[in-house]
């Protein structure tokens, strides 16, 4: 059984880092706020101007985009948004294996190219999956330190730019959509080719276009495109803040059982020692008087 000294470090250990977790807890919390707030002022936006895209793409007629060109998987990119930072639980980990499991399963007969957007995802992969990247920018894990439209339209520019060449046939999308601070849910997502919509769903809706339809694809397409990959990463920011806050509220919590039951027994033992003590001292007394 530990002594009293030994005892005395973990409890002063343990309220230390149960300080830090608190603390870690309250800045991610703060964080959250303001990523929440961004992601569901994007997400109306994005869905509408998504549904949009797919029902003017639909309605082309004999003007199709490049982005909506249907062919065979051979070239597959996909895109794994993490985060920079560790200590949210499962939500690194949860993106790794479902990158794994879409090389696994999905495009196991693809030539695959993985692009990692986060250092945890990129210390994951570790250098594997890497063909043809060289062609997109380096270090994008960047973003996330000022994530704004126009920080995170290059990388979506890049990736439509290797698409339209030929680079790849399709592009994923695998991140963590935020639902709320104690939930995100895990989405691989094709960017590209654009998912079209049914021809009796597009068929519904009559559009005007102005000044001309080729115009409209050229200029809408990509516009909504890069709205949706700049949603994607507001999604997963404001899932990682939910994530770091629901771990270290968890870690929090442990730590305070911890430190009671601790705190318990080093109590009981120092109660016993005192006793012994006072034993010891009786006995004598008492060896002397004898």
């Amino acid at each position: 059984m530990a002594n009293l000294k030994e005892i005395r470090v973990r409890i002063t250990s343990v309220n230390s880092t149960m300080q830090i977790t608190s603390a870690m807890k309250m800045v991610s919390a703060s964080k959250l706020k303001r990523a929440q707030n961004a992601v569901e002022q994007m997400r109306p936006f994005s869905e509408k101007l998504s549904k949009v895209m797919q029902n003017v793409s639909a309605n082309a007629g004999e003007t199709e985009s490049v982005y909506a060109q249907e062919s065979e998987k051979k070239k597959v990119l996909i895109v794994a948004i993490s985060s920079n930072r560790g200590l949210c639980g499962a939500f690194n980990a949860n993106v790794l294996k479902r990158v794994n499991a879409l090389l696994t399963n999905e495009h196991r007969n693809a030539d695959v190219s993985v692009y990692a957007i986060g250092k945890k995802i990129t210390d994951g992969i570790k250098g594997r999956f890497q063909e043809n990247i060289d062609v997109l920018p380096e270090e994008p894990f960047h973003v996330f330190d000022d994530l704004k439209f126009d920080n995170a339209a290059k990388f979506a520019d890049a990736i439509l730019e290797a698409y339209s060449k030929g680079v790849f046939d399709s592009v994923t999308l695998v991140y963590n959509s935020f639902k709320n601070a104690g939930v995100q849910i895990l989405k691989a997502e094709q960017f590209l080719p654009i998912e079209q919509n049914t021809e009796e769903e597009a068929s519904s809706i009559d559009y005007i276009f102005e000044p001309n339809e080729d115009e409209i694809l050229e200029d809408l397409i990509p516009k909504s495109l890069k709205i949706q990959f700049y949603k994607s990463l507001l999604d997963s920011f404001a899932s990682e803040h939910g994530a770091r806050m629901t771990a270290m509220h968890k870690a929090t919590d442990n730590a305070e059982e911890l430190l009671k039951d601790l705190k318990l027994t080093y109590n009981k033992l120092r109660q016993a020692s005192i006793t012994n003590e006072i034993l010891e001292i009786v006995g004598g007394a008492e060896a002397l008087a004898g």
